[in-house]
């Protein structure tokens, strides 16, 4: 018995050190791809996909940027009480915050709640009226809280408002039919996958798109709505974040298909149906499933799907990034490092401060060659302490975690 147990404790010591190295190397192979030039995305987006995802809030800061092309050197300012002043979508706006209090962490003090659900507010409104094309829907909320936790109010900003004209973009038209487009996804991967589940649940569809409607908040929000765990919410965005806008879809099909039993056993009537799969259960294997929506979306593109879903309902509508996004990721591919950003923007504040001391037309020329070699000299020293630091970063970062 005493052996038994001795070699159990051998085999979790063991795993934990397996464990511990595979995230040791994520972090070195995370770090490695933010600091090449340019930017290895496409090695931050297979770290986001993998499992266990960006590991750390200190690290979703560092990569979601990278993710969505946000410069985190030109930030906007933080958003103020004046995009408050005659908003027509404040008063729902300010309703839907205030209902959110679920959102946020447990424990937090309420003051400090308060102040984040104010931040939260004036975020929104900054973004609806800086695009006016965009039109605030129930659930955007949901998403721009877990964006400000994570990222804080600049960076949120400027993360939320790349989202909200491509990934989100076909959610915030004045009507629900583009939303309602997208809904239509979901059946024609349930039918290649299992059809026996696709037939059920076409049964007790009527000919609207009310049969998907257990999905909606589903995606508007990207989960953040429905699942209560933190954790598993931020999974779901770095999973998200790297991936085409239509994966939402592709894991709600897989949610769906994982609980192909439970559907099958209920009467056939949508009541039952709906209520089943309204409600997500908690302890979903999400890492298993996220595998499984990225075999989905290799076997499915959505190509082919957008044609199934039209022919279905009888429309040509395509979703408007559908021609886009691959503009997006090309993008994507052609950022500098942080690194090289930060000494752009020394150099051009230092440039600037120099700018400003040079004197009018007419005087002596040496006098600028003077100040413009001071400023020069400034950004050599800049640049050596910048590598250094670069030198000796990965190093430090495995001693952190």
């Amino acid at each position: 018995m005493a052996e038994r147990s001795s070699g159990m404790v051998t085999i979790s010591l063991l795993l934990a050190e397996l464990l511990g190295s595979k995230r040791k190397q994520k972090l070195l192979l995370i770090h490695q791809a933010l600091t090449s030039d340019p930017v290895a995305v496409e090695t931050l987006r297979g770290a986001a996909v993998s499992e266990g995802g960006l590991l750390t809030d200190e690290i979703r800061r560092k990569v979601w940027p990278k993710l969505l092309s946000v410069n985190v050197y030109n930030l906007p300012p933080k958003p103020g009480r004046t995009v408050r002043q005659n908003h027509k979508d404040y008063t729902q706006v300010q309703l839907d915050v205030n209902r959110s209090t679920h959102r946020f962490p447990q424990g937090m003090r309420a003051e400090q709640r308060r102040v984040l659900q104010e931040q939260l507010i004036d975020l929104i409104l900054h973004i609806l009226r800086a695009h006016p094309e965009l039109h605030y829907y129930q659930g955007y909320h949901d998403i721009a809280v877990t964006l400000l936790l994570v990222a804080g109010e600049r960076m949120g900003s400027a993360l939320l408002e790349k989202l909200s004209t491509h990934h989100l973009r076909d959610f915030m038209d004045p009507t629900m039919d583009s939303t309602k487009h997208i809904l239509n996804y979901l059946m024609p991967i349930l039918q290649q996958e299992s059809l026996r589940l696709h037939d059920f649940m076409l049964r007790y569809q009527s000919r609207s798109w009310v049969g998907t409607i257990f999905a909606l908040s589903w995606l508007i929000t990207w989960y953040g709505h429905v699942l209560t765990s933190f954790p598993h919410i931020l999974r779901l965005y770095d999973f998200f974040l790297a991936s085409h806008p239509l994966m939402p879809v592709y894991f709600a099909a897989v949610i769906v298909l994982h609980r192909e039993a439970e559907v099958l056993a209920c009467d056939c009537d949508m009541p039952s149906v709906h209520q089943l799969l309204s409600q997500i259960p908690q302890n979903l294997p999400y890492e298993r499933l996220i595998s499984w929506a990225l075999q989905l979306f290799q076997r499915h593109p959505h190509a082919e799907l957008a044609k199934q879903a039209a022919l279905q309902h009888h429309k040509s509508e395509k979703t408007r990034w559908s021609g886009s996004f691959s503009a997006f990721q090309l993008a994507t591919t052609q950022q500098r490092p942080d690194a090289v950003l930060r000494r752009q923007r020394q150099q051009d504040s230092a440039h600037a401060e120099t700018a400003a001391l040079l004197p009018t037309a007419g005087h002596s020329p040496l006098v600028k060659a003077a100040v413009w070699g001071i400023s020069a000299t400034l950004g050599a020293v800049a640049l050596a302490v910048t590598q250094t630091a670069l030198e000796w970063a990965p190093e430090f970062l495995l001693q952190l975690f």
